[in-house]
């Protein structure tokens, strides 16, 4: 196995990782909460984890990925506060809860693969593990670490010294601010375990339960499932940042009082996506979907380009100049993929494994997924003139396989170097209009294409053209 090194939020250092198990990685990733379409902000974070998967698998490790899909009982404040999103979208559209869920999980996964975000081992659905949360909250109970008023179950954080920990301890900055503290808490920071009156008048789903009917608070149930399928301890716990003040602190709360562990050895988190200098938020209504960023003409794929070349923990800025920008780069490198097919004909790609470009690759992604840094070592590999094309279409396609740009499945057809650019963004435009079903945005691109003579032709390897 090779050796990986890894930030860990809860040591605020990078360390070398030893999984629990030797060749294997259990990893548990916090998913969608399925009451809306994800935004790109969203998507950063599962695409710094989609990375970290790939890269571990690089290094030889056997990979049990876990995610969560949130149906049920997440509020719009993470302390316990406001409405129930699944609730209130199921309202504004008139549907179930469960059609809600159903209908955005389904969406999330399909944007998720056009972003070549590789799927989980295993998603599993909160409403599908009341009973594990119930019997989590037994145990946590019988430890004496909780109390009872008002109709809820608080878990009382006063009993857990390490309380804080993950975030350096104390409260911080403006996790309280947004919403009236619930004065049935003895402590600000204490959070429900169980809900029945005092939020359930309008709750849609509830279940019987020894404190009465009602149904789980949100950051039980990442508890309950990532023990139920991964253990009570395993090796990595990946979020945003988000998720370190309140939802990953209450996590481990929780984990302590029940099992006498933390859960993971290792808390990774992904920084936020900006927009106009402000974190992007369904809530300010200021996201952008996939779907939105494919009707401004742009490849799901670009924006992964664009995520690439910032490092997972930094903040990344999201704007017109930033993703056109990614964009441009990544058609260069399918374009210059596509020469290089030209030029190897029918040869055999080459395991390079042990070519000194690759070691420098794989370098760069063992230290903390440092994407940037190999994204420049593929440039670098691009414009080596020592280099024959077999080496750099070969060397290409084992980077491909970790950073998932889908360089070998270009869209170019033959003389991509001959076409104007322009030309082959509308070409690019119009596959991903093919791919979100919107055959009347693509039919008008493949006239305004045939009006400038050059015919389309659809093929399983992608869109080829040639002139008229």
């Amino acid at each position: 196995m090779r050796k990986i090194r890894l930030y860990n939020t809860l040591t605020c250092q990078i360390q070398d990782f030893t999984p629990l198990k030797e060749g294997k990685v259990s990893l548990y990733c916090c998913g969608p909460t399925v009451y809306n379409f994800a935004h790109i902000g969203n998507f950063r974070t599962y695409i710094f984890e989609d990375i970290l998967v790939r890269t571990l698998r690089m290094a030889g490790y056997d990979v049990k990925h876990v995610m969560n899909i949130t149906d049920i009982g997440h509020l719009s404040g993470d302390t316990d506060e406001g409405e129930d999103k699944m609730l209130k979208s199921a309202q504004e559209r008139q549907s179930t809860v469960l059609q809600i869920a159903e209908f955005f999980t389904k969406k999330f996964f399909e944007d998720a693969s056009s972003l070549n975000i590789i799927k989980p081992s295993l998603t599993c659905i909160a409403t599908a593990h009341i009973q594990d949360m119930i019997a989590m909250i037994e145990k946590i109970e019988a430890a004496g670490f909780t109390y009872q008023t008002g109709g809820n179950v608080y878990f009382d954080t006063a009993k857990y010294a390490q309380y804080g920990q993950l975030r350096g301890y104390g409260i911080k900055e403006g996790a309280y601010h947004r919403v009236d503290v619930d004065q049935l808490k003895k402590n600000p920071e204490d959070f429900v375990l169980w809900f029945t009156k005092s939020k359930f008048e309008e709750q849609a789903l509830h279940w019987q339960s020894p404190w009465g009917e009602g149904y789980p608070g949100w950051h039980l149930e990442c508890s309950a499932m990532s023990h139920h399928y991964l253990g009570e301890q395993f090796d990595i716990h990946c979020g945003g940042v988000d998720h370190i003040s309140v939802h990953h602190t209450n996590e481990i709360a929780q984990n302590y009082a029940c099992y006498g562990s933390i859960g993971a050895q290792i808390w990774m988190h992904g920084e936020f996506l900006t927009l106009h200098k402000e974190k992007m938020s369904k809530s300010a209504d200021n996201f952008l979907t996939v779907d939105r960023l494919v009707e401004l003409g742009f490849d799901p794929l670009d924006y992964r380009y664009l995520c690439l070349g910032t490092h997972y923990r930094k903040p990344l800025s999201f704007h017109d100049e930033a993703i056109t920008s990614a964009r441009q780069a990544r058609l260069k490198l399918m374009h210059r993929v596509h020469d290089l097919q030209k030029e190897i004909q029918d040869q055999s790609l080459q395991d390079l494994s042990h070519h000194p470009y690759w070691q420098a690759f794989v370098e760069k992604l063992s230290d903390d997924l440092g994407c940037p840094e190999a994204l420049a070592v593929l440039w670098a590999v691009l414009k080596d003139p020592d280099l024959v094309s077999l080496e750099k279409l070969s060397l290409l396609h084992m980077m491909d396989d970790i950073l998932g740009l889908g360089l070998l499945a270009a869209c170019a057809g033959e003389h991509a170097d001959e076409l104007e650019e322009k030309w082959m963004n509308l070409i690019c435009q119009r596959e991903q209009a093919r791919k979100a079903k919107d055959y009347v945005l693509s039919d008008r691109f493949r006239d305004e294409l045939l009006e400038n003579g050059i015919v389309i032709e659809d093929t399983p390897q992608g869109t080829l053209w040639k002139r008229k």
